[in-house]
Formats: structure tokens, C-alpha cells, sequence
């Protein structure tokens, strides 16, 4: 329900703001821009976000299958188990989902999101298999979907390349702030969907999350101690090279295990198409919607609304020019990604002006929370989200504020 209320929501403003501006700005040209852009928009979806999409599907469902026929899978679900089945008690002791969901947690959290979508989507189909309403979203798939758009990331590899490549004399100046903001924002995704499924808090659950929170701190420091070259290279390097040796180990483990590795790989790479049809509708329908209600300028209408709001509040506004990021993230990443590599090339700010900075650390705090829904819900047939929505774009609101506090601690 919520998500219909949400995809309808998108036109019917658009359509006001386009009636607006024909009317009484004189806007002749916006009809044609708003279907110009849907058009555009249902041919994006397929050719630049599903097509790509296949490959990646296909190999790592192949992995996959290889890593679940050696049993490495099960080892990870064994393995974190007691933290895990607090956080979903519905999904039983060692259950897959719980090895897949670790799986697509750790391609995340180094900044890998190509990786990620084929293990979340797996996992996604594994806690489907669970659900005892085929259409209603349960509340483990809830968690897990909140936790993914929380975007959990150690390595912020694609925000940092991104610097690079637009000049920057200071890319990873921005490491430290995107790793504290996402942080935040998991934390809260927790607290969130934990107080909103009535989650045990035992001493247990609490002991894994301040261990949690005392590795990534660990990491933070070891990372500020680093030079500028040297933290270069450790982004560059280090989730590039986890990854090449995590799948050199689940090959080799699947040999070792005397898996017929090709044969199980095959397997599990032809479900990666079928996987990638049955998205295709939601993923056309989610980003149709999101390009129109960009399209027609109700994104500006918001971030003025936002900016004079906090005008008004008599808080420092010096961030505003950055705040279009934070609002693109939960509908489209590349929408997002576009609007900070926009602010890298304004003569006015550059990516190492506090503006490009702050651009990097929002970009970096959040995922895109609607498009995650329409993907994953989508690849397994859900129509009714529940509370998903709510709670992934409060988590979002939560990770965005603190995103702009730590930018100011750090740049200001």
C-alpha cells in the first residue's frame, strides 16, 4: 500500500508542478521535457541498469551456488549466528539466508555494490522462502532491506574515485566522514525496525553491536594515522583485492570440497536471468516515476522548501548548495551521483571546497532506499512493503543529519 501511495504520489505532483508552469510561469516546454524524460527514463531502466545488471547477476549467482554446495555458506551462518538471529528471529539456526545477508553486507560495506545486488538478491529469495504470505512483506525481509539501504560502508571506493577523477588534490580527506555517517545510519536502521518488531535488547545483541562498533572505530584510526598517498592506495586496493580473494576461495574451496566447480557455477549462473526479468517491471516502474518528479522540478521546489526552513532556524546554511544530494539518494543513485559530480565541476566549488566535501559525505552516508525496494521486494513478488518505507527513509533522515554535523566537525 505504502509503496502504491508513494509511485502515484510522484506523478500527480509532477503533473501539478508541469500544470504550474505552463499556467503561470509560461513554461511551454515542460510537457515535453516530463515525456521526453519517461520515455528516456523506461529505456534507461533497461539498457543501462537491468542489461549490466545480468552480468553481474549471473556470475555471482554462480559463485554462489558454489559457495553453498561447499558449505561455506552454512560455515558463515554458523559462524554468526548469534548475533544474526536476533536481529531476524524468524530465519532459523543456519539457515543460507543468514550466510547470503552476511555476504551482502560485506560486499557493501567495501563499497562494492556491484557484488552486493547478487548476494542480497539471493538472500532476499532465501528469507522469501521463509515468508508465510507470499505478497506481504515479513518482518526479516523488512530488517534486511532497511540494513542494505543504511549502506554500511568500511570503503567508500566509488565516492573516491569519483574525486579523483574530478581533480581532486584531497580525495580521501572525505574516508573517515562517509564511513561515521553510514555507521550512524545503520545504528539507527536497528534501533528503528528493532523498537518496530519489539526485538529482544539482550546483553547478547548488545555486546555483538559494541563489538561491531569498537572494529570500525579500530579501522577509522588506523585510517586517520595514514597519509594521504597511503590512504589512496589502501581504498584502491584493499575491497578490490578482498573480493579477487574471497572468490579465489570459494573456487578453490569448492574444489577442495570436491565440488564440480564448473558444472555447480553453470547451475547457478542461469537462474541469474530470471532473476533479472522478473525485476525489470518494478525497476521500469520505480525509476519512470523518480525521472518524472525530477523532471518537473518538484526535487527544487523541495531543497527550497528545506533550505529556508533552516534559514529560518537561524542555523548555518553554508551546506544548502550540497543538500540536493542527500534528497536525490533515497530515489536514484545515479541521480545523485550526477548532482555531486555537477557540484565537482561548478567553477564555485570544486570537490575540494566545503560544498564538494559535504557533496562526497552525503553522497557516501546513504543508498537509495526506493529503488532497493522496488529491486529487491520486486525480484521475489512483493506488493505490500509494510512499514519498509517509513523506516528506510527514516534511518536515511538520520543519517543525513548526522552526515551534515560530521562534515562540519571535519571541514568547516
Amino acid at each position: 500500500m505504502a509503496l502504491n501511495i508513494v509511485w502515484m504520489a510522484f506523478f500527480i505532483i509532477a503533473f501539478f508542478i508541469a500544470l504550474y508552469k505552463w499556467i503561470w510561469l509560461g513554461d511551454t516546454t515542460i510537457f515535453k521535457t516530463l515525456t521526453d524524460g519517461l520515455f528516456d527514463a523506461a529505456k534507461t531502466s533497461v539498457t543501462d541498469v537491468a542489461f549490466p545488471l545480468a552480468g553481474t547477476m549471473v556470475f555471482f549467482l554462480g559463485l554462489m551456488n558454489i559457495a553453498e554446495k561447499a558449505g561455506a555458506i552454512r560455515w558463515m551462518a554458523r559462524l554468526l549466528n548469534p548475533f544474526l538471529k536476533r536481529l531476524f528471529p524468524e530465519v532459523p539456526d543456519n539457515h543460507p539466508a543468514m550466510g547470503e545477508m552476511v555476504m551482502n553486507f560485506s560486499a557493501n560495506m567495501l563499497g562494492l555494490d556491484n557484488a552486493a545486488t547478487p548476494f542480497g538478491l539471493k538472500a532476499m529469495q532465501s528469507l522469501q522462502s521463509l515468508n508465510p504470505s507470499a505478497d506481504k512483506a515479513s518482518d526479516a525481509q523488512i530488517m534486511f532491506l532497511v540494513l542494505h539501504t543504511s549502506g554500511l560502508t568500511l570503503i567508500p571506493l566509488s565516492v573516491i574515485s569519483y574525486r579523483v577523477a574530478a581533480g581532486s588534490t584531497d580525495a580521501t580527506s572525505v574516508f573517515i566522514p562517509c564511513v561515521a555517517g553510514t555507521v550512524v545510519a545503520t545504528l539507527a536502521s536497528i534501533i528503528i525496525v528493532g523498537i518496530r518488531q519489539k526485538l529482544k535488547w539482550d546483553a547478547v545483541l548488545l555486546a555483538w553491536l559494541l563489538t561491531i562498533a569498537a572494529i570500525i572505530a579500530a579501522l577509522l584510526l588506523l585510517v586517520s594515522t595514514l597519509s594521504d598517498a597511503a590512504r589512496n592506495i589502501f581504498t584502491n586496493i584493499s575491497g578490490n583485492l578482498i573480493l579477487l580473494t574471497i572468490i579465489i576461495l570459494i573456487i578453490a574451496g569448492g574444489a577442495y570440497k570436491k565440488v564440480s566447480v564448473f558444472d555447480t557455477f553453470i547451475d547457478g549462473a542461469k537462474n541469474g536471468f530470471d532473476v533479472v526479468l522478473k525485476i525489470i517491471p518494478y525497476l521500469v516502474g520505480m525509476l519512470v516515476a523518480i525521472r518524472v518528479f525530477r523532471d518537473s522540478g518538484a526535487l527544487g521546489y523541495l531543497t527550497d522548501g528545506i533550505a529556508y526552513i533552516i534559514h529560518l532556524a537561524g542555523l548555518n546554511t553554508d551546506f544548502v548548495p550540497a543538500l540536493p544530494v542527500s534528497i536525490m539518494v533515497p530515489f536514484s543513485g545515479s541521480g545523485a551521483r550526477g548532482l555531486m559530480l555537477d557540484i565537482f565541476k561548478n567553477p564555485a566549488y570544486g570537490p575540494d571546497s566545503f560544498v564538494g566535501k559535504m557533496a562526497s559525505v552525503l553522497r557516501g552516508s546513504a543508498d537509495t532506499t526506493f529503488y532497493i525496494i522496488a529491486l529487491y521486494f520486486g525480484s521475489v513478488g512483493i506488493k505490500n512493503v509494510r512499514y519498509a518505507i517509513w523506516a528506510g527513509i527514516a534511518a536515511d533522515l538520520i543519517g543525513v543529519i548526522s552526515a551534515i554535523c560530521i562534515g562540519y566537525l571535519f571541514f568547516h
